[in-house]
């Protein structure tokens, strides 16, 4: 008899069995209904939660919408830059519907994702904007304990952290490197919980990397996730303030950065 006081988020998963319900089957019907073509997306794609990117994108007049993307709840805009194609999804905000748009993306033809969201100020490493390139997050989220055991932290794949090794030296970018708090819930962010979270040594506190990381070591996919340190939770006056063209400037050298460092993935 199962235990009914052991919490649902941790009960009656089978981590070995196959997944009932796939985004092959899903985009295959989202494909027949829409009447979209199978048009395999850009080889990396990019998740923008605060759609900063995509909005430049479009009042520049950069990207075009990727025709053959059947997903029912984004649109997949396609750029052009420095020698690369890039497909980016904005808006996917939190870790359940970050995971969905990974799971799609890769069943689309994805072969890297690099993730950058804005986060929040947990450790003073130095004055906001800056990136943290995420090593590990810790799991304060309910989805990545649908992909992987129960454990303190998700941790990126080792052989890409590996490769990024001086990727930003000369990129005119601050990037540190560290561990991140990924939550459920922003506004629940108690002083006592950033306390504890600053006494693990964490950095930055945001919403997705730790499912996306539990994604790549449950399906074996190649993600790197960012964290764009551009607010102090509020505690200041003008705080959330992003730099260039909000932040978009330097979260494209990120991406050239770690896309040129990562050249074999993809």
């Amino acid at each position: 008899m199962r235990d009914e006081t052991e919490p649902p988020i941790v009960a009656d998963k089978y981590y070995d069995s196959p997944s009932a319900f796939t985004p092959d089957s899903l985009l295959r019907e989202a494909r027949r209904q829409k009447g979209t073509t199978g048009e395999s997306v850009p080889a990396l794609c990019v998740l923008d939660p605060d759609g900063d990117v995509v909005r430049w994108l479009q009042t520049q007049g950069r990207s075009r919408k990727h025709a053959g993307w059947a997903c029912y709840h984004t649109d997949l805009h396609v750029f052009e830059h420095e020698g690369s194609t890039v497909g980016v999804v904005g808006c996917a905000v939190g870790a359940p519907f970050a995971v969905l748009v990974a799971e799609e993306l890769f069943a689309s033809g994805c072969q890297l994702l690099i993730s950058v969201t804005s986060a929040g100020q947990l450790l003073e490493v130095q004055q906001p904007p800056y990136f943290v390139l995420i090593e590990s997050a810790l799991r304060d989220e309910g989805t990545s304990y649908h992909y992987l055991p129960p454990a303190t932290y998700s941790t990126a794949p080792q052989s890409m952290i590996a490769l990024l090794d001086g990727a930003f030296a000369d990129s005119g970018v601050d990037v540190v490197r560290g561990a991140g708090w990924t939550t459920d819930a922003p506004f629940r962010e108690t002083e006592e919980a950033i306390e504890t979270m600053r006494k693990r040594g964490l950095l930055a506190v945001e919403m997705e990397a730790a499912a996306l990381y539990a994604l790549a070591w449950r399906n074996d996919l190649p993600i790197v996730c960012f964290a764009h340190v551009t607010n102090q939770m509020g505690a200041v006056e003008g705080d959330f303030e992003k730099g260039e063209a909000d932040g978009v400037a330097a979260t494209l050298r990120v991406i050239t950065c770690a896309r040129l460092a990562l050249d074999g993935v993809v």
